[in-house]
């Protein structure tokens, strides 16, 4: 940057600062957090819950987390699902989160057809949206092809319930395909590679397809097909208050179309601080096992924690990533979810000995975390979510992408809700905190 715009904002600085006792002289909730690390309430929904701590005497406790898809805790929709052999419990858990009810086997073969109708792309959009235009970076990809689908629909603008429901489905169904070409047209264009383009099976579920479009050769196993159908069923939604979902109802509620609105969750998503934790623990624990290898015991795994905690190692941010959550305190149900169905995975692919690794780090960081810093903590699911997507050598540019291709249902639903049942543009309120100022002609300023 030039460094006279530098110098422009240095002048101005004392004008612009906000002191920080000013959030408390107003009531003014950083971040939309209380006091207790609680999220200010926005909204009213009935689409999840998230529950991560209790109250005691007024006071909030922590408490072994839960997660609920319309009233269904979340280990009891898995557990039912997965006693059968089937790969689609994510177009399952479309259903519930959308239509509000477990469809009945006829109902979810309707609806599944309706998605399978709409995986193949419109007409030249892989040539011009993706292979003539590839990014570096697949999430702004992402954006722009979820963009250029406006201009293939004829409805674009009309924002009914019918209609956001028919749109949010078509993008649903098409993400798998333009998450897979996008990273291969990256990989052509950036790194030389062979380009594959698999086109869509009908017969085939969602976590199937993108294996089957991801993998030059089309391959995959049953359980590697059914544990990237279960990541999709744990990241389908987490109710109204995370970043990218509130983005969506907020773009949403000015009455503009859907396809802007999922570009801006997209965008939100793509932050480190949101949809890209799970690439920071996986890089993390890469430079861990790097250091002290998958044979380091449990006091050299202490060692490398305390170097993370102190600033000495990695990142130096001071933090383990994938340890601890905003709103889960003594448990994440996503990563227990996990961990249960993991243990076959690492069979399968004979890793065994990495994932009891990272089960002892887990074990002795939440130990550490306690006797350092005084609080409880757990894994969150960016924990476990890295380690599966690398057993099912799943690059690592499309670890967010997926991540945005379980949350679009999400999005989609409270998108809807909030047109059904609020309907009102947000707008929030700020304070101004600066002081009058006279306007001084230019020949006087100094």
């Amino acid at each position: 940057m030039d460094q006279n715009i530098l110098k422009f904002y240095h002048k101005g600085s004392d004008i612009m600062d906000i002191p920080n006792e000013y959030f408390q002289q107003y009531d003014v909730k950083k971040g939309l957090r209380n006091e207790d690390g609680t999220g200010v309430r926005v909204g009213l929904t009935k689409i999840a819950d998230v529950v991560g701590y209790a109250y005691a005497d007024g006071k909030k406790v922590d408490a072994a987390g839960q997660l609920y898809y319309r009233g269904i805790e979340i280990s009891d929709l898995i557990h039912g699902r997965y006693v059968h052999d089937h790969v689609f419990a994510f177009e399952e858990t479309c259903f519930l989160l959308l239509f509000g009810y477990l469809p009945t086997a006829e109902e979810l073969e309707i609806f599944m057809k309706v998605l399978q109708s709409q995986y193949e792309l419109p007409d030249q959009f892989l040539e011009t949206a993706i292979l003539q235009m590839p990014s570096g970076n697949l999430m702004n990809q992402l954006q722009q092809a979820v963009l250029s689908l406006y201009d293939f629909d004829e409805a674009a603008d009309d924002n009914s319930i019918a209609n956001t429901l028919r749109q949010g489905l078509s993008i649903i169904a098409r993400l798998p395909s333009i998450l897979c070409y996008a990273y291969h047209s990256m990989a052509h264009h950036f790194e030389r590679a062979s380009l594959h383009i698999h086109y869509p099976q009908s017969h085939y579920g969602m976590a199937e397809n993108i294996l089957h479009m991801l993998r030059a050769d089309s391959r995959f196993t049953p359980q590697e097909a059914k544990i990237l159908d279960l990541m999709l069923v744990l990241h389908a939604d987490h109710g109204g208050g995370n970043n990218s979902t509130f983005t969506n109802v907020v773009v949403a509620s000015t009455g503009t179309d859907i396809y802007s609105a999922v570009a801006a969750s997209i965008g939100s998503l793509k932050g480190p601080r949101h949809g890209g934790a799970n690439l920071q623990v996986c890089n993390m624990m890469n430079e861990v096992i790097e250091q002290i290898g998958l044979d380091g015991d449990d006091e050299r795994i202490r060692q490398v924690q305390k170097q993370l905690l102190h600033k000495e190692f990695y990142d130096r941010s001071g933090l383990i990533y994938g340890m601890g959550h905003a709103i889960y305190t003594k448990s994440d149900p996503r990563a227990e979810l996990l961990k249960e169905h993991l243990a076959q995975l690492a069979i399968e692919k004979h890793e065994e000995k990495r994932l009891a690794f990272y089960q002892r780090f887990e074990a002795n960081a939440k130990e550490l975390i306690r006797k350092e810093k005084g609080v409880g903590v757990s894994a969150n699911v960016d924990f476990y979510s890295g380690l599966v997507y690398d057993m099912l050598h799943i690059p690592h540019d499309l670890f967010t992408p997926l991540f945005v291709c379980a949350r679009m249902v999400g999005w989609l639903a409270h998108n809807i809700e909030n047109k059904l049942y609020d309907g009102r543009i947000m707008r929030p309120a700020t304070k101004y905190v600066g002081t009058l100022q006279e306007y001084i002609p230019i020949e006087k300023r100094k």
